[in-house]
């Protein structure tokens, strides 16, 4: 049996490659690893814990703050549960980063026993930081790491530094999270999508013809058969990409509450961006970069297209090309699959 060398030993392995860490963050990364194991576990227990789903993810959010807020090494933490950014309580040392997260990302699928997760980012506080909303308002490029934990079968802790991805597998037998998917790359190419079909009528043209193109199949502009997967869990529809390929469409729309897109920037965009990014993948608004993209607000959303990234650099040249116009083709005509109702 090979010996897996534990998230710990990995993480220490990195600070000591990195000249005058001070390991703050090392320490920092490893309270991240003790919140995940500590949902994880009452997540595990199912129907057993008696906590619905709703409760389950503000214990999930207690669970992060209270684990993350005592170490010395943040001078904040903001949660997409909650409106404003939690300061470090006075009693306790602050330090130089910031943390966002969300606590339990389709907690409410944990109701028919689905897979849920949690995200996490982690950003350099600015000179002079106080903890306040606008010290967030950085840009996906800015993080210095991001993460999530996905709880399925088996929980696993997956781990973007500036030098890859990581994935680590939790033990249950020793209670430690261990390295068993180094160096993790998402495939260039991929014949599989992710999108909510339930919005097709107010995607924006790109998306109606990317859509229809992979439904075509081999007989149609793409030559070839694609595969729907979508699992209403963004974490497991991340997850998946990032170990067989694949493209993940949540676009912006033409009705209230789509036009912004529908996914928080902070909390949920920006971190997987990130992620996919320093595996190889592409992450996109659509129109250009998602990590390139200034935050206004704290619960600000925004479209997140990310995956492959030969499939997600098609998606954004289709908005440059075929955003602004009917398509032409007989294909993409106005009696298209997923027109609207009132508009056959």
């Amino acid at each position: 049996m090979r010996q897996e060398k534990t998230i710990t030993e990995f993480i220490i392995g990195e600070q000591r490659r990195s000249p005058g860490a001070s390991g703050g963050f090392t320490a920092l990364l490893n309270d991240i690893r003790l919140a995940c194991k500590r949902i994880a576990y009452l997540v595990g227990k199912g129907a057993l814990a008696d906590v619905p789903a709703d409760a389950m993810r503000q214990i999930a959010n207690e669970t992060f703050l209270r684990t993350n807020e005592w170490g010395g090494h943040l001078m904040a933490m903001a949660s997409e549960s909650d409106p404003a950014p939690h300061p470090i309580p006075d009693k306790y040392p602050r330090g130089r980063y910031l943390l966002a997260f969300d606590p339990l990302c389709g907690g409410s699928s944990l109701d028919v026993n689905a897979v849920a997760g949690s995200l996490f980012s982690v950003l350099r506080a600015p000179n002079e930081s106080t903890g306040a909303e606008s010290d967030f308002l950085q840009p996906g490029s800015a993080q210095v790491c991001s993460g999530y934990a996905i709880y399925g079968p088996t929980t696993m802790l997956v781990l973007a530094l500036e030098g890859g991805v990581n994935g680590f597998t939790l033990d249950r037998e020793i209670g430690e999270f261990m390295l068993t998917h180094p160096s993790l790359r998402v495939a260039e190419d991929s014949v599989e999508f992710a999108i909510d079909n339930s919005g097709a009528r107010l995607w924006e043209p790109a998306v109606k013809r990317y859509v229809e193109e992979c439904l075509a199949g081999a007989a149609g502009p793409r030559g070839r058969d694609f595969t729907m997967r979508w699992a209403a869990s963004l974490v497991a529809d991340a997850h998946r990409i990032l170990m067989r390929g694949g493209v993940f469409l949540s676009p912006r729309g033409t009705a209230e509450g789509w036009r912004e897109g529908r996914h928080e920037l902070l909390f949920e965009s920006n971190p997987l961006g990130y992620l996919i990014e320093r595996a190889g993948g592409r992450a996109s608004t659509g129109d250009g970069p998602l990590l390139e993209v200034g935050p206004l607000a704290l619960h600000q959303r925004s479209p997140l297209i990310f995956g492959s990234r030969n499939e997600v650099e098609r998606l954004e040249q289709y908005h440059r090309d075929h955003n602004q116009r009917d398509y032409d083709a007989p294909l993409f005509g106005t009696r298209g699959l997923f027109r609207a109702p009132a508009e056959l």
